[in-house]
């Protein structure tokens, strides 16, 4: 992303989100790309592009504090109406479903609200903000896909191949930590300390893991077969069979090739849900919801209490414990 080529108040925007607020480059990355779409689909609908231009390759140059001061909320309802029936769900897929889901709009509706709130209220630089009392976007909440402890014993006995000290060190952290596939392929040599593991999350937010035996274990015996990374690279405490940092594409691959070599395809899974995983597991097993936020590095504790709907051996014991557990309907 090219912040130069922003227009001025997106540009003034984003520095600030990751300056003063610490938004991470790929939260910053995120905000840039809503905006542009909302701001190319406030060009297209106010005729301010040229009608042959194909809505990627319009250019949002033009966007000043004028025009964002003259937008309606009624523009804005007709926007999350557009990207809901008429974006690509994958825009750099030829073969895509068509209509962002509920939770990508919900996203693109705080990136508005947060650009808004810094032009009117934290800039000072326009007054209208079209914004408020602007309702986000449902989403039907799912409880989160998961292996069972069996499952997960199965996909680490399972791992094989010639980076197999490294790929079962991966998923052991997974498994074991929840760490997001970010924060994976972010950790570096020097946030190991005897038996904790610093972490930066979210908005840069650093948090301190304590590693058990297995962690501690599956990382002894990754180390000495880590392969020579490159200069820039040294740091990195998982190396590509190229030298590189290892990059989230390339975990996700290797989580559903080994996923599959196990049997476990049909869970639907992914390296992500790993960190469902983790987090089921531990709660099924006494980890009480406040120390598990903590872990996540869940912001708040709403986020971290979907874990506490998943079903497990205690909501199985109280339905066999209701009165009524026996009654079967009577022969004649």
């Amino acid at each position: 992303m090219d912040i130069a080529r922003a227009p001025a108040p997106l540009r003034d925007f984003l520095v600030y989100m990751e300056t003063i607020m610490g938004r991470s480059r790929r939260t910053v990355n995120e905000y840039f790309l809503d905006l542009r779409t909302f701001f190319r689909f406030l060009l297209q609908k106010r005729g301010l592009s040229p009608e042959d231009m194909p809505f990627e390759e319009i250019s949002i140059g033009a966007v000043d504090l004028a025009l964002l001061d003259s937008v309606t909320r009624s523009e804005i309802i007709d926007y999350l109406l557009f990207i809901s029936r008429e974006r690509p769900k994958h825009h750099l897929s030829r073969e895509t479903a068509y209509g962002n889901e509920a939770k990508t709009r919900a996203r693109k509706v705080s990136s508005l609200r947060s650009f808004y709130k810094y032009l009117c209220e934290k800039s000072h630089l326009i007054e209208n903000n079209p914004t408020l009392s602007l309702d986000s976007p449902k989403s039907k909440k799912t409880l989160p896909k998961f292996l069972t402890l069996s499952e997960s014993v199965k996909l680490l006995e399972n791992i094989d191949g010639p980076h197999k000290e490294r790929d079962f060190c991966m998923i052991t952290l997974f498994l074991n930590c929840g760490l997001r596939v970010s924060e994976l392929v972010g950790i570096n040599l020097q946030d190991i300390s005897e038996d904790t593991l610093r972490i930066f999350g979210k908005g840069a937010k650093e948090r301190l893991l304590y590693l058990n035996d297995a962690c501690l274990g599956a990382i002894e015996d990754y180390l000495p077969k880590r392969r020579t990374p490159k200069a820039e690279y040294k740091s990195a405490l998982f190396i590509s069979q190229f030298g590189r940092r290892i990059d989230e594409q390339t975990v996700k691959h290797l989580v559903k090739k080994y996923l599959s070599g196990a049997g476990l395809s049909q869970k639907n899974c992914s390296a992500h849900k790993l960190r469902h995983t983790a987090a089921t597991l531990m709660y099924q097993n006494g980890v009480d919801v406040r120390t598990l936020k903590e872990i996540l590095g869940h912001e708040n504790l709403d986020t971290t209490m979907i874990y506490t709907h998943v079903v497990n051996d205690n909501l199985k014991d109280a339905a066999e414990r209701n009165p009524l557990a026996d009654m079967k309907i009577r022969k004649k």
